[in-house]
């Protein structure tokens, strides 16, 4: 396929001085994009639709092109998802592969004739994928400083660089600027006559500039497609299943983060306590939050729901509360606060808070309890307590830049005229201190395009895959079991906390939690038989992978941590022990401990855990072995390992 890469002419690598140690050599499109990982991922692309390698060439190819020469070697973000050097063209590649998938469940425009949505399909289609490559490449506008060999700063608009570079990312930078700024660059990787060819259709034309300034409330299906699929690729790189988050209610994350803060205030959490400590205090014009409280809470309000990809520790967590805008910062751009509150009759104490804007929790001024009778006082910056950061290097990256009117959407219609990328040559020097490792190769790929080929059953599929002349290879490394239980797709507005209160009983504890994995696996909420799920089926009964499945439960269940410290042990180590007690497990020798081996031809490392004696303790219905997985001999380890 990448002969249709190499068919232009671009500057040699000569061209480009070598780049000295902390700098990037900016590269070529075709050698950026020419690694196995990405041109599986290219193929899968050009798959999804349903043209020409010459038209997929001119819709998609060259986009692709002029986006990876854009963004180079630079992170999608600065220590959150794919944060690493080429993240960014990765989690490009990734949200357009997905982006795809999810428009082909729909028949669009909702609504029109068939003949119209046929003739606008592959308009569709394109939106679609546009919208979803540029959500965040106003990042490279906004939030990183990029700075060339001579010493001056290089914007996107510049044109192509042409010299190592390195870059950093700008302190004190507004994390909502990036949204904006996408349409600032969007003529950067779509040509002119493709803008004319969308601009034809009125309705698309609108979704997608609503889109593109990041107001995916006005931005309609497109909106929800790119939300959908940008979660997606997030959950992949997180470790999360990015299976979950394509079924998951349609919303972006932001919003989810929102609906869980109001569930919790709503349900969970006392405010403004007159004497005494509180999970929170309004004034006037704020809403402070105690902040571990806050986080551990709403982390398992989300993973209640069924939503992946949230951070499991709470620094990456306040980054990401930081980054969908739901926190306000301090002076330092730090998400984390230090308060003095004091009630006024001799009650005076500090606390590290969140920030938030009380529009945001409340939707209506009336609905607000009455602000704190007491005083909050904001200590000074030098007290204040810092976000955890991931040292990123002084590296850089590039950016070069540079089928019919509107009365006919064919794809062919665009005449596109192929526009020179600039290129250079390759490899970054490696940096004094070396940035987060992208995935290896091949890590990944097989489980991404295994859940991007799962068959999908929409009202009707719209773009049609043709053209298919070459398979791609997709192979889970734990194929799935079928079920017929149904999806439960509620949203975190409707649904609220059953956490259970920390008990000193273990066997309460104990059946809490076989009752949390039944009801999981019912719901969907917990996967069974999937590579990264924490339950498998082998030997004829329940595999619970340990310490993992304790871990989730005790991340859903934060009211264990007082009695877990008590006792001067971990949440997870508490529910193991409680677990345990029950004695419901199968025991090898004198240990708990089982190993089972993946079986196929990708081998991953062993899954140890527990077998449960009865499997309907957990499973309503029999359920089919896993066939990736061979029980071996009971593990080596000491009780409770």
């Amino acid at each position: 396929m990448l002969s249709i890469f190499r068919r232009r002419g671009s500057p040699t690598a000569s061209s480009t001085p070598a780049a000295p140690s902390g700098y990037l050599t900016p590269e070529r499109p075709a050698a950026l994009l020419n690694t196995p990982r990405r041109r599986k991922l290219l193929e899968n692309i050009w798959q999804r639709t349903s043209l020409s390698r010459k038209q997929f060439a001119s819709l998609y190819t060259d986009p692709l092109e002029r986006y990876a020469a854009l963004v180079q070697q630079l992170p999608a973000s600065e220590n959150h998802h794919h944060a690493y050097a080429g993240g960014m063209l990765d989690h490009g590649l990734e949200i357009v592969a997905y982006a795809l998938k999810i428009r082909q469940t729909y028949l669009l425009p909702i609504g029109a004739p068939p003949e119209s949505q046929a003739a606008q399909a592959e308009a569709w289609s394109a939106a679609a994928a546009y919208g979803a490559l540029l959500h965040d490449l106003g990042k490279i506008a906004v939030d990183v400083q990029i700075e060339g060999l001579d010493g001056k700063p290089w914007h996107p608009w510049h044109g192509p660089l042409s010299q190592p570079y390195r870059f950093r990312y700008v302190k004190d930078r507004d994390y909502r600027l990036h949204s904006a700024a996408a349409a600032l660059l969007a003529p950067h990787v779509l040509t002119r006559p493709v803008l004319d060819w969308l601009s034809g259709f009125p309705e698309l034309w609108s979704q997608l500039l609503f889109s593109l300034a990041g107001q995916y409330e006005h931005a309609g299906i497109l909106g929800e497609i790119v939300t959908q699929a940008d979660q997606a690729s997030v959950a992949q790189e997180l470790g999360g299943n990015p299976a979950r988050a394509l079924a998951a209610p349609k919303q972006s994350l932001q919003r989810q983060l929102a609906d869980g803060l109001r569930v919790l205030i709503a349900d969970r959490f006392k405010l403004n306590q007159p004497d005494g400590p509180s999970d929170g205090w309004l004034t006037q014009d704020t809403l402070w939050l105690v902040s571990k409280n806050a986080t551990d809470h709403l982390r398992a309000h989300l993973l209640s729901q069924g939503i992946e990809g949230i951070p499991s520790s709470n620094a990456p967590m306040f980054n990401l509360l930081q980054d969908q805008a739901i926190i306000q910062t301090n002076a330092q751009d730090k998400a984390i606060w230090k308060i003095q509150v004091n009630n006024g009759r001799g009650w005076v104490n500090e606390f590290t808070v969140l920030k938030i804007a009380p529009a945001l929790i409340w939707k209506v001024a009336n609905e607000r309890p009455e602000p704190y009778g007491g005083t909050v006082t904001v200590l000074g910056s030098e007290e204040t307590a810092p976000k955890a950061e991931v040292p990123t290097p002084n590296i850089a990256a590039p950016l070069p830049s540079p089928s019919a009117g509107p009365e006919a959407p064919q794809p062919t219609a665009p005449g596109i005229a192929t526009t020179a990328t600039t290129a250079v040559t390759t490899v970054p020097a490696a940096p004094s201190t070396p940035p987060a490792s992208p995935p290896a190769e091949d890590d990944g790929i097989d489980e991404l395009l295994g859940l991007l080929n799962d068959a999908v059953s929409p009202s009707g599929t719209v773009s049609p895959i043709c053209h298919k002349d070459t398979a791609v290879p997709m192979m889970s490394d734990i194929a799935a079991v079928p079920s017929e239980t149904p999806i439960a797709a509620q949203s975190p507005a409707e649904t609220t906390i059953s956490t259970p209160t920390p008990s000193s009983d273990p066997s309460s504890l104990g059946q809490q939690f076989l009752d949390w994995v039944r009801t999981g696996i019912q719901t969907r909420k917990l996967v069974i038989n999937d590579a990264k799920a924490r339950v498998h089926t082998v030997a004829g009964t329940v595999l619970l992978v340990s310490p993992e499945i304790f871990k989730r439960y005790a991340l859903e269940h934060p009211e264990l941590q007082p009695e877990a410290k008590g006792r001067n042990l971990e949440s997870w180590q508490l529910v193991q022990r409680a677990f345990e007690k029950l004695k419901c497990h199968r025991k090898t020798g004198n240990l708990n401990i089982w190993t089972c081996e993946v079986v196929g031809p990708r081998k991953s490392r062993p899954l140890k855990g527990y077998l449960l004696e009865e499997p309907s303790r957990v499973l309503t219905q029999t359920a089919y072995d896993n066939p990736s997985l061979r029980l071996l001999e009971g593990d080596a380890l000491a009780n409770g390992q």
